[in-house]
């Protein structure tokens, strides 16, 4: 028998299913966190930077349009300071 009851409109048991499950995930996303980690730990001692790597991922993660957009700006803004 559960111990888990309806308190206040609130099911205990399907609140206790959502919350394991969440914590599962939790867990997984620590793993693969350290997996990332290891990657890029790989990536610096085959001698690549590291930081490149990270922004080329954040960029191409963005739509080609958005891309363009963001290259546009950081050229107009160099070139507004004097950088090109």
């Amino acid at each position: 028998m559960s111990t888990a009851t309806n308190i206040g409109g609130v099911a205990g048991e399907r609140l206790r299913q959502y919350i394991e499950r969440i914590e599962r995930l939790e867990e997984e996303k620590s793993g693969i966190a350290e997996d990332i980690r290891d990657v890029y730990a790989e990536c610096n001692s085959a001698g690549l930077d590291t930081k490149a790597i990270r922004q080329v991922i954040k960029l191409r993660k963005m739509d080609r349009q958005k891309r363009q957009e963001q290259e546009e700006i950081l050229e107009l803004y160099k070139s507004a300071i004097g950088m090109e």
